[in-house]
């Protein structure tokens, strides 16, 4: 999957000259430079940037701009639970690339190498657990099987995604319209806040999948209450 303008990425901090501060971020095993400047480091005045940021610092950023090689990112408009979503990934893929080092010894670098021309470790490793077949081509049935059995004895931190949304509706039967919709919803569940206002959530190992899971009900709401001329809006 290529970069693009609004993904959050992983970075590194190489280093700080003058007002910006230069990062590595590491995509399908390549190394790339980005830069940002200190507007979007932090709001506000910023009196001094090492307070923020230092050489070897991991810091999750958010891409704005594409150019070329040129790659301009921002610290600051990163939100809390993005972050949390991003280093927690990064701690579970550290995991992953423990465990192979116990179990392949000196080729898991070259394993590991191998993942990264397509994808993170964190992706490969969690697809492996439905399907395996791509992971045993390269280090074999044998190392895979007891690879996922240290993998699945471990406690998997959990987390609940969350998504709000309106949805309601003009007709003396709106009320019947928005039960029959949301009750169709499964697999998730679904907390009315206020007037017209209400909050998805799914609690999983895998935030990717919940989110698309979280996604598609959205859109399946959108769909219904378009043909049904309902108010819908996701917050």
């Amino acid at each position: 999957m290529d970069l693009e303008e609004g993904n959050i990425v992983l970075c590194t901090v190489d280093r700080i000259e003058k007002t910006t501060v230069f990062v590595k971020i590491l995509h399908a095993g390549k190394e790339l430079e980005g830069s940002i400047i200190t507007s979007e480091i932090a709001p506000g005045r910023i009196r001094n940037l090492r307070d923020y940021v230092v050489p070897s610092k991991k810091i999750v950023c958010k891409i704005l701009r594409i150019s070329g090689d040129r790659i301009d990112l921002s610290l600051r408009r990163v939100s809390k639970k993005e972050q949390k979503e991003v280093m927690d990934e990064y701690s579970q893929e550290k995991s992953y690339i423990s465990i192979l080092k116990s179990i392949l010894g000196e080729k898991a670098d070259a394993v590991i190498k191998e993942i990264e021309k397509t994808q993170k470790v964190f992706d490969f490793i969690n697809e492996s657990k439905e399907n395996s077949s791509k992971l045993e081509k390269i280090i074999g049935k044998e190392n895979v099987e007891k690879i996922l059995k240290i993998i699945n004895s471990q406690k998997q931190k959990k987390t609940i995604i969350k998504k709000e949304f309106q949805l309601s509706s003009s007709k003396p039967e709106g009320i019947i319209l928005i039960k029959n919709i949301l009750g169709e919803i499964k697999g998730v569940q679904i907390k009315y806040l206020a007037a017209g206002k209400y909050i998805l959530s799914k609690e999983s190992e895998d935030l990717k999948k919940a989110d698309q899971k979280l996604k598609d009900i959205l859109e399946e709401i959108s769909e219904k209450a378009k043909k049904l001329g309902m108010e819908f809006k996701i917050k």
